[in-house]
């Protein structure tokens, strides 16, 4: 069956994200213990799926770290940079030639704020649809946000193309009877997908993934 879909997640995937830029130089700067934000735990509710706002998050923060406005501003600047990372241009480019020939989604396990926050990136300009989790009420691996976002595109489960650096979401993307591509780095994955999308389906071995997203 032909391919008519590609989807992209973004985290480690469209972006570039560089783990030493955050939480360890803020937690240095103002004198918390490394760990500190790691361990912040009694969360209102869970960000991933929408349950609380940036707002309250900020504030849930805040609070347990023992931190002031400026500070808390400054925690929210550095947080925000991180997640957003750099612009992997070269898959950015391979994403976006896609654009017209086949419907271009994206989905991503995201927190409150992110779309605003990615903006910068253009993502709207190359895809026909971005499903935030955040925004959803839903988050992968569970199957009912891989229904609802071929369902959003248009496309039948098999109609659809995943790359996804997290082997769990790739497993789960199968599952849901999409071809999907573990991200091992841009040029061996855009030769997978490119392979899949000429030849009708199929997947590539397992490789180590990293952040969730």
């Amino acid at each position: 069956m032909a391919i008519k879909a590609v989807v992209l997640d973004i985290g480690s995937v469209l972006e570039v994200i560089d783990d030493s830029v955050f939480p360890g130089p803020f937690e240095a700067r103002h004198g918390l213990p490394p760990g500190a934000l790691q361990r912040v735990a009694n969360w209102p509710g869970d960000p991933l799926v929408g349950e609380i706002t940036e707002a309250e998050l900020r504030a849930h923060l805040q609070d347990q770290l023992g931190l002031d406005d400026d500070q808390a501003d400054d925690l929210m600047r550095d947080y925000w940079t991180w997640y957003c990372g750099s612009l992997d241009r070269e898959l950015f480019a391979w994403f976006a030639a896609q654009h017209g020939p086949l419907k271009t989604g994206i989905l991503s396990n995201s927190g409150p704020g992110a779309r605003e926050a990615e903006r910068h990136w253009r993502f709207e300009d190359i895809t026909h649809d971005i499903v935030y989790s955040h925004e959803v009420g839903l988050a992968k691996p569970d199957p009912a946000i891989y229904e609802l976002t071929a369902r959003r595109l248009g496309v039948l489960p098999h109609e659809v193309l995943f790359l996804d650096d997290v082997q769990v979401n790739v497993n789960a993307a199968c599952a849901a009877g999409w071809h999907a591509v573990l991200h091992v780095d841009t040029a061996t994955s855009i030769r997978a997908l490119e392979s899949i999308i000429e030849g009708g389906g199929g997947t590539i071995p397992d490789a180590p993934g990293s952040r969730p997203g």
